[in-house]
């Protein structure tokens, strides 16, 4: 008697490919999904990450009875002096944000920079890793400074030294200046500036109209300084002077904006510079269309890149008098 053989289920090749194409279709679809949640954990953790840079300057405040400078300077040595410089804002809240360990290795030879002395064994902590400084968007962080002595650890946050050359002058003083991209001539003294800060009632805007903290992006190569946490010039923990000349508002997409020694121009980055001197530097972040910054109530909120040119300036100065009609947080 004959019998059939059983029969055997496949796939053709037609319904092979069929599936392969459905499943390519769906990871097409789900990849954007998970990177979209993956920035917006990402940005949480950084906006916390500024709030808790807030309330370190606050609390450093309540010991020292102001802000803490931009960045100290030995007696003698300039704003620009990238050799001589001493600790900034940044290493001297180390003990307010759960780094007192870090803070103590090097605490005299803070005190005695401070006290006007020429110490840079300070400098022994630059390499470390503070991960409340470390933006998680920042494709850059991990690679570390290689400018001066080299191996500065990255950061993303920087000190509002003011919409012009606040960081420079005597008590933070500024104005009036005009507005790169705006109208009009205003104030724009800084917050905090070299060897000294305001005490944040004292700010004349107002704390809540006065950004106290800028994001910033780390260099895209080792011999870019810019989002160096400890290294206290423009560009590296220091905002300032800016939008003034070719710098405008935050992740400019100019050339040039930035002006640091040894950066690169990479406006197809949102992260153009002029390497050739040290002068100003605006606020960038890896965050799709925006920028974070830190006001002087300790609130965060994110600033557009497309934001009035004037409005900008008035957040950036202390005491430039305008209401912000433009912004809402």
């Amino acid at each position: 008697m004959f019998r059939s053989s059983p029969k055997r289920w496949a796939f053709t090749l037609i319904e092979l490919l069929v599936v392969i194409a459905i499943i390519a279709i769906l990871i097409a679809l789900l990849v954007p999904a998970v990177q979209k949640v993956r920035e917006a954990a990402a940005r949480i953790s950084c906006t916390n990450n500024l709030k808790q840079i807030g309330i370190g300057s606050h609390m450093y405040q309540d010991t020292y009875k102001k802000l803490p400078p931009a960045v100290v300077l030995p007696n003698g040595v300039g704003v620009n002096d990238e050799n001589n410089f001493g600790p900034n804002w940044a290493v001297l809240i180390l003990p307010y944000i759960e780094q007192a360990p870090l803070f103590n290795s090097v605490s005299q030879s803070i005190q005695n920079v401070r006290n006007g002395a020429n110490d840079t064994n300070w400098k022994a902590i630059r390499s470390s890793i503070v991960p409340i400084y470390v933006c998680p968007s920042d494709p850059n962080a991990a690679i570390p400074s290689s400018r001066t002595i080299g191996n500065w650890a990255r950061g993303n946050y920087a000190a509002n030294s003011g919409p012009a050359t606040g960081l420079y002058n005597a008590g933070g003083a500024c104005g009036p200046n005009g507005v790169s991209g705006g109208s009009g001539n205003w104030y724009s003294g800084a917050v905090m500036w070299a060897n000294d800060a305001l005490k944040i009632q004292t700010i004349p805007d107002g704390s809540s109209n006065t950004i106290l903290f800028n994001h910033v992006r780390a260099g895209p190569v080792a011999g870019d300084p810019r989002g160096s946490w400890a290294f206290g010039t423009y560009g590296g923990s220091i905002t300032g002077n800016c939008p003034q000349g070719d710098c405008f508002g935050p992740n400019d997409t100019g050339c040039c904006s930035d002006d640091i020694n040894g950066c690169q121009d990479r406006p197809d980055l949102l992260m153009g510079c002029w390497g050739n001197g040290t002068g100003q530097s605006t606020a960038r972040a890896p965050h799709t269309g925006i920028t974070l910054a830190c006001f002087g109530d300790g609130s965060v909120h994110t600033v557009n890149n497309a934001i009035d040119m004037n409005t900008w300036f008035f957040l950036l100065s202390r005491d430039d008098g305008q209401p912000l009609t433009n912004f809402t947080p």
